[in-house]
């Protein structure tokens, strides 16, 4: 049986709300959660633009949308080509301080769209840009991408991913931009602040979110929060920050719990053997302890 997830404090965010009612999530969506704090943080002078992703559909619908600050729905392929059009549109009209943010999911900022990602941080394009990650193409249908996990199923690899996650945020730190951070929507004051940090810095800057699916992931919605805060509290995921090239670890778990304690609450996961289990264990293990060095 799961653990019902911890209560948040919202007294400790800004009061203001940039997105509206008019959202067509599926029950336990945390896309909506990252929007939501993400844009808390920025603020109202903010432009947003979203690719392709669940998260397009949801706040935007044929007349009907859930955002209350300017937005461009960008192709798949370029939500930081069209960021980077609009910071540079701002700046001529004398509006620098304008944050100008891409929310992408995984496939619209590491597979289709990484192209216009990896040219924006070269040029070190003064945007912001948000990956939310649930680890899968969710948008048409939750298929394999190069996020989806080792040994997690998928309508297009049903027996289990046997390839390895890809190390996004350390593929961006080897693009020498000013920020890159890792969050999860279960530690959302360490999210928060990684924002509202990144809105003071000039340059490119990156933030990969964890982003739990229950569609994809196959669990109960309700426990949306929980299975991302086990996914930290196991070491799987790690909260840190690479501000200007110095490593931070902004979280440590004081007793990390097993991996497959994670692991084994997704019917994704259903497949996974014993043996790769210990193997994610094992790499698990191996990472913190060059971390911790």
């Amino acid at each position: 049986m799961m653990e019902m997830s911890e209560k948040i404090d919202l007294d400790q965010f800004d009061k203001e709300e940039f997105l509206g009612p008019s959202l067509k999530s599926c029950p336990g969506c945390s896309a909506t959660i990252v929007a939501r704090f993400a844009l808390k943080a920025l603020g109202k002078d903010t432009i947003v633009i979203i690719p392709a992703s669940c998260l397009a559909t949801l706040l935007a619908t044929n007349t009907q949308t859930g955002i209350k600050i300017p937005y461009l729905h960008a192709l798949f392929e370029c939500g930081s080509s069209t960021a980077t059009g609009v910071k540079h549109a701002m700046m001529r009209k004398g509006k620098e301080n304008v944050n100008v943010v891409t929310i992408a999911g995984d496939s619209g900022s590491m597979d289709i769209g990484f192209q216009a990602l990896s040219g924006a941080a070269i040029r070190n394009e003064d945007i912001i840009h948000i990956c939310y990650d649930n680890e899968s193409a969710m948008n048409t249908g939750g298929q394999l991408n190069s996020c989806t996990p080792f040994g997690a199923r998928t309508p297009d690899w049903p027996l289990g991913k046997r390839l390895m996650k890809k190390d996004a945020p350390s593929i961006m730190a080897a693009h020498n931009i000013p920020y890159v951070a890792t969050a999860s929507i279960s530690h959302l004051e360490d999210f928060y602040m990684k924002l509202k940090k990144a809105k003071k810095i000039k340059g490119f800057r990156y933030i990969h979110v964890l982003s739990p699916c229950p569609i994809s992931w196959g669990y109960d919605g309700r426990y949306t929060v929980e299975i991302a805060r086990k996914a930290v509290e196991s070491g799987l995921w790690m909260l840190y920050e690479i501000e200007n090239g110095s490593f931070n670890l902004t979280y440590k778990p004081e007793r990390r719990i097993p991996v497959e304690e994670y692991l084994r609450m997704q019917r994704r996961f259903d497949t996974l053997t014993d043996d790769d289990a210990r193997k994610v264990q094992e790499i698990v293990n191996e990472l913190w302890r060059r971390y911790e060095e």
